[in-house]
């Protein structure tokens, strides 16, 4: 019996030696968490995010890191499948423990992970457009609120390009449709009638397009010039462009500005027809500045590829990422606690040549563009505000929203505060 432990012993010693060598090793470096679709309708906008993270962790190792730490990429695939966003964004926090998170695309996917960030206390850094009625103490905003894209969008289209009539074309979940319900709540009150204002919804990954176009091809022959705001998202604007050339669509009939196509939408369909069609985003790779010039070519060296493109999202997470960094320098810890109080007001290098900042309601300061699409599948920008716009998480524009801020410094410290009752509603929105 000795005898046989007296064997076991160095195996277990070893054993011993090599887990605490694991734990020592994890302890050396800050892990951070990717939680993109890399399959599923949302891959085509999704896994250039995740290159995108990978790149920028790649490039602050080579800085030497963070609070003297090797950064490590924890990327996992949610595979456009709501619910498993939420699993995943659980492994990443309870199993993988990482510092942050860099991820999500649609707002569904948001609304899965949110109350998993909320109950472990997690760090979510959200790159995109969205609908805006939300501000967590545990999510950082870095893409557009409404206020930021589809409010200036509906603003240029009415008064530079004179359209009467509205075609509001989502996605069926809650992006679109909560930001259709602001979009028809001020055009109504800008004067529109209800009965120039068309809505529709298709579902994710939606191919047969043929009625739906000759509906609004009908709807646009009333003698009022017409446009259409796409909320449209993923794969099926692949089938909804190419359906638009089919039945002889032009911008100049019809003009439809889009809140998610951007460069990488684009970069795989043949791009003539949709020429002088219209994008609403804070960034587009075509923007002249040298902090853009040096970020295509870091992006073109890492992807090896001089092909590939960049887009406003991935803007969104260099921007986001690169606060982060500076709000860990700043309270000297990975802490959650520590960062939401020092990431506040926290700002850095945008894209275009200016400076982004975070706000006390986990929004950010960005520039207004509306680009036109050209024929190499770049925009041409034709609109942009004259500075930047602070994110607005409540919409002035919807009865419910309107009385409400969001300040996640103390002592307020809510997300949904009602400056009439003088109460915050709820912790977090």
């Amino acid at each position: 019996m000795k005898s046989k432990v007296r064997a076991l012993a160095p195996a277990l010693l070893a054993s011993c030696l090599a887990g605490a060598a694991s734990i020592a090793h994890a302890a050396d470096t800050i892990k951070v968490g990717i939680l993109h679709s890399l399959s599923g309708t949302m891959a085509i906008s999704e896994t250039t995010l995740k290159d995108t993270m990978l790149m920028l962790i790649e490039e602050q190792n080579k800085k030497g890191g963070l609070l003297g730490k090797k950064l490590e990429p924890v990327v996992v695939d949610p595979a456009s499948n709501w619910p498993l966003f939420a699993e995943k964004a659980r492994e990443l926090l309870e199993k993988d423990k990482v510092a942050a998170t860099f991820g999500c695309w649609t707002s569904v996917s948001r609304k899965s992970v949110l109350p998993v960030f909320e109950e472990l206390n997690g760090l979510l850094f959200y790159p995109v457009q969205y609908e805006a009625e939300e501000s967590s103490k545990n999510v950082f905003y870095t893409g557009a609120a409404p206020n930021q894209q589809a409010i200036p969008a509906v603003d240029y289209l009415m008064n530079e390009v004179g359209v009467k009539r509205w075609v509001l074309a989502g996605t069926d979940y809650v992006y679109p449709r909560t930001t259709n319900k602001l979009l028809e709540a001020y055009l109504k009150a800008k004067g529109v009638a209800a009965k120039d204002i068309m809505i529709n919804y298709t579902p994710f990954g939606h191919s047969d397009w043929q009625s739906i176009v000759s509906d609004i091809k009908k709807f646009g022959s009333a003698g009022k010039k017409t446009a259409v705001v796409s909320t449209i998202n993923g794969d099926a604007n692949v089938p909804f462009y190419k359906e638009l050339g089919n039945q002889g669509i032009s911008a100049e009939d019809i003009p439809v500005v889009a809140f998610s196509v951007g460069e990488e939408e684009l970069s795989g369909i043949d791009t003539k027809p949709l020429v002088g069609h219209l994008a609403a985003w804070n960034y587009f790779q075509s923007v002249d500045s040298e902090a853009n010039e040096d970020f295509i070519k870091a992006w073109k060296k890492f992807i090896k590829n001089d092909k590939r493109v960049t887009n406003d999202p991935m803007e969104a997470h260099y921007i986001g990422f690169n606060m982060w960094v500076k709000a860990v320098e700043k309270a000297g810890t990975t802490d959650p606690a520590a960062v939401q109080e020092a990431i506040i007001g926290v700002a850095v290098p945008n894209l275009s040549g200016g400076y982004s900042a975070m706000m006390p309601n986990h929004h950010i300061t960005k520039p207004v563009l509306i680009g036109e699409i050209q024929e190499d599948g770049q925009f041409e920008t034709v609109w942009q505000t004259s500075g930047l716009v602070v994110g607005d998480a409540w919409s002035d524009f919807l009865p419910g929203s309107k009385d409400i801020i969001s300040d996640w410094r103390r002592p307020l410290s809510c997300g949904n505060y009602n400056v009439k009752t003088g109460k915050c509603s709820g912790q977090n929105y």
